[in-house]
C-alpha cells in the first residue's frame, strides 16, 4: 500500500468515526426530545440503562475512594454502635436481617439493595465514601452533613458484619440502651 493510499484509508476511518459520533449524538439527543423513554418511579430501566448505570456506579466509586485508608472495623463495640446508627438511618429503605425495607423504601426507583451483600462487593474505604457522598439519581443520601466520621466508619465496620448476622442477632445488637 502507498502512502497516498494509507494516508486515504486513514482519513476515511477517521470521516466515518466522526460521522458515526455525530450521528449517536443527535440520534440520542432526538430520543430524548421525543420523551418516548419512561423515567417515571413505577417503572424499571430498561436493561441495558440499568446495566450501563450500574457498571459506571462502580468504575466511579472505585476511582473516588482510591486514596481513602479505612481504620480497622473489627472492633465490636464500633460495629454495634454502627448497627444502631444503620438501624436509624439505613434499615427503612435497605432493610436488615429479618426487617423487610419500609414502604418508603420500596416505593424507590431503583429499590434500593439489600445490604448483606455489600461487604463482598465493596472495599471498606469504597462503602464509607458511598455512604459518605451518597449516589446521584438512586434515593442514595450523603450522609456527610448528618454523621460524624466516627458514625460513617461504625456504619462501614457494622456493614461488613452484616453477612454473618442472623436475624437475631441483628435484633439483640439494636436495642436500644434504654430499652434494656
Amino acid at each position: 500500500m502507498t502512502p497516498s493510499e494509507k494516508k486515504l484509508v486513514f482519513r476515511t476511518v477517521l470521516a466515518t468515526l466522526l460521522v458515526l459520533m455525530i450521528a449517536g449524538v443527535v440520534g440520542g439527543y432526538a430520543f430524548m426530545r421525543t420523551g418516548i423513554y419512561n423515567i417515571s418511579a413505577t417503572s424499571q430501566h430498561l436493561q441495558p440503562i440499568y446495566s450501563i448505570l450500574e457498571k459506571g456506579m462502580h468504575y466511579s466509586v472505585r476511582y473516588h475512594a482510591a486514596d481513602i485508608t479505612a481504620p480497622s472495623t473489627d472492633d465490636m463495640q464500633m460495629v454495634k454502635r454502627g448497627a444502631l446508627t444503620f438501624h436509624g438511618a439505613c434499615v427503612q429503605c435497605h432493610g436488615a436481617p429479618g426487617v423487610a425495607p419500609h414502604g418508603i423504601g420500596m416505593g424507590m426507583q431503583p429499590v434500593p439493595g439489600p445490604l448483606v451483600e455489600s461487604a463482598k462487593k465493596w472495599e471498606a474505604r469504597e462503602l464509607y465514601w458511598i455512604v459518605r457522598h451518597g449516589i446521584k439519581m438512586s434515593g442514595m443520601p450523603a450522609w456527610e452533613y448528618r454523621m460524624s466520621e466516627e458514625q460513617l466508619w461504625e456504619v462501614v465496620a457494622f456493614m461488613q458484619h452484616l453477612p454473618q448476622l442472623s436475624p437475631a442477632e441483628y435484633k439483640e445488637m439494636t436495642r436500644s440502651e434504654d430499652a434494656r
